[in-house]
This record gives structure tokens, C-alpha cells and sequence, in this order.
């Protein structure tokens, strides 16, 4: 598959964003933590995801929201099915690619090394039986990635914004922005005599803006951080056991333990608010009466 396929996971939350608006980076992490994704991995570490991963997360998302499946149920589903959304992300094909190959007739046929390295193994195994001459031909092949790979074009580790970019990428403008600070839901950092925000304060914001196209205003989003503060709070009592004890085992425990509350909060509070909008989303307007 060519490398320009594959997504950053923050362009998957966007592809999914549409059908499932409460999925969050958070949550695709917590999923990949519970062995229900397994996306590919450049040298840097960073995640590479192509349109097979991001089919396999959405039917993991409709069964929850759909079905209301709990994790290991549908874990369990595609453990049955012989991981067939899985293979589908990358190991078929790279278990299918080297047949022609081993043929002698197609050496040319190997070309998912170009989806990061990972089919170095296979390339080594193709050769094997077609004799010194397809060796050769097939050597230089796994060596391509290699200098090809974008890392680090479009890399997750955290970004800064002035006021300014803030303001341009999330649609607000300055007014807006200082609203959104006023009530508490933005904080920038000072760093020097330059004030700096941070993806997370980005997020926020083009939620905000998102919001105000229906009418809401800043004061009005308190009650989700009022409701967020306290639910970290609450996190925070269930983790402190783990983070008193200082030993890195222990932390990455708490860490875990904190996805594995935020995937779970996010799930409650969308069956929660389905529940409480059941009938407001039912009722329909009286026939008109001639």
C-alpha cells in the first residue's frame, strides 16, 4: 500500500469524527491499550493507520453504540473471526504479496515495503526457495523504506500556538477567544512576553466554536468543565495509591488504569445522555388537523 495512505491518528479522528463525535485521540489509545487495535509504527514510534484500521475502528465503535457491547465481548468477536478486520490492516497483505514473488515470475510484486519495513521478514523468506538470481533481485527491496519514511512530517507530540494561530485555526476571533478564557475553558502559557496555548486548548476552542453555530456561548460550556474537573478529581483519588508508590511499574499502572476511566467515562456519559434524550428524540410534532 503506498505510504501516502496512511493516517496520522489525529487525521483518523477526523475521518470518524463525523459518525461518532464523542471518539477522542484518548480513546483510540485506550482501545489500542485493551489489544483491539494494533496499528503499524514508524521508527519514531509514531502510529501510522491506513482506511483497513479506520474500518475496523468504526465496527468496534458501532457495536459499542449500537449493540452497547462491552470491550472484551467484541474482542472476543474478532478473536472468533480469526481477526479477519485485523488481517485486513496490513497482515494479509503482507502475507499475500511475496506468493508471486516466490513464483520467480513476479519478483516486482513485493511492494508493501513501502508501507514502513515491516515486510523485511517476508522478504527474506521469498528468495529462499527461488534460487541465488531472485536473491539478488529482492534484496534492495526492503532497504527502500528506509530512507522514504516522512518521519517526523506530521508527528503527535504536543504543539504551541500564539493567540493569533489559535484564533485562525479554531474560526473564533479575539473576542470570542477572551470569552472562552474569562470562563475558564482556555489558558494559554507564558513563555517570555509571548502568551502560547496548547493542542488541547485548540480542541476546546473549535468545540466552542462548533457550539456558538448553535447558538451556545462560552458561559453556557462551564457546566462541562465544572463536570470534567470533577470527574479528574475523581480519577485522581483512584490513581494516588499507585503514584505514592514512585516506582515507574507503578505509575505506568496509574497511567493505564486513567485510560482505562476515561474510555469508560466517555461510554457512560453517551448511554447516559441517549437515556436522557430518549424521549425528546422521539416525540414528534401532532399531525396538523384540516
Amino acid at each position: 500500500m503506498p505510504e501516502t495512505e496512511s493516517l496520522s491518528i489525529g487525521e483518523m479522528l477526523d475521518q470518524l469524527k463525523v459518525e461518532f463525535p464523542d471518539v477522542t485521540i484518548s480513546k483510540i489509545r485506550f482501545l489500542e491499550s485493551q489489544g483491539l487495535l494494533d496499528p503499524e509504527r514508524t521508527a519514531s514510534g509514531y502510529r501510522k493507520f491506513y482506511p483497513a484500521d479506520v474500518e475496523r475502528l468504526r465496527w468496534i465503535l458501532r457495536q459499542q453504540r449500537e449493540n452497547f457491547l462491552p470491550l472484551k465481548v467484541i474482542k472476543g468477536r474478532l478473536e472468533a473471526e480469526g481477526n479477519v478486520l485485523a488481517g485486513t490492516a496490513g497482515g494479509d497483505q503482507h502475507q499475500a504479496s511475496p506468493e508471486p514473488g516466490a513464483s520467480g515470475e513476479d519478483p516486482a510484486a513485493s511492494p508493501p515495503d513501502d508501507r514502513g519495513g515491516e515486510p523485511e521478514p517476508e522478504a527474506a523468506e521469498v528468495p529462499a526457495p527461488a534460487g541465488p538470481a531472485e536473491t539478488t533481485a529482492a534484496q534492495p527491496t526492503p532497504a527502500q523504506p528506509t530512507p522514504v519514511q516522512p518521519t517526523p512530517a506530521q508527528p503527535e507530540g504536543p504543539r504551541t500556538f500564539t493567540r493569533d494561530e489559535l484564533a485562525r485555526a479554531s474560526g473564533l476571533s479575539p473576542s470570542e477567544l477572551s470569552q472562552l478564557e474569562r470562563h475558564g475553558l482556555v489558558a494559554g502559557s507564558s513563555i517570555g512576553s509571548q502568551l502560547y496555548y496548547d493542542s488541547e486548548a485548540l480542541e476546546v476552542a473549535r468545540l466552542a466554536a462548533a457550539f456558538a453555530r448553535h447558538g451556545v456561548e462560552p458561559r453556557h460550556l462551564r457546566m462541562y468543565k465544572n463536570s470534567a474537573e470533577r470527574e479528574a478529581g475523581f480519577y485522581e483519588q483512584i490513581v494516588l495509591p499507585l503514584l505514592k508508590q514512585r516506582n515507574p511499574a507503578a505509575r505506568q499502572q496509574a497511567l493505564d488504569t486513567l485510560d482505562a476511566l476515561s474510555g469508560l467515562g466517555d461510554e457512560l456519559r453517551s448511554a447516559l445522555r441517549r437515556q436522557a434524550l430518549g424521549e425528546v428524540a422521539q416525540e414528534r410534532p401532532p399531525p396538523r388537523r384540516s
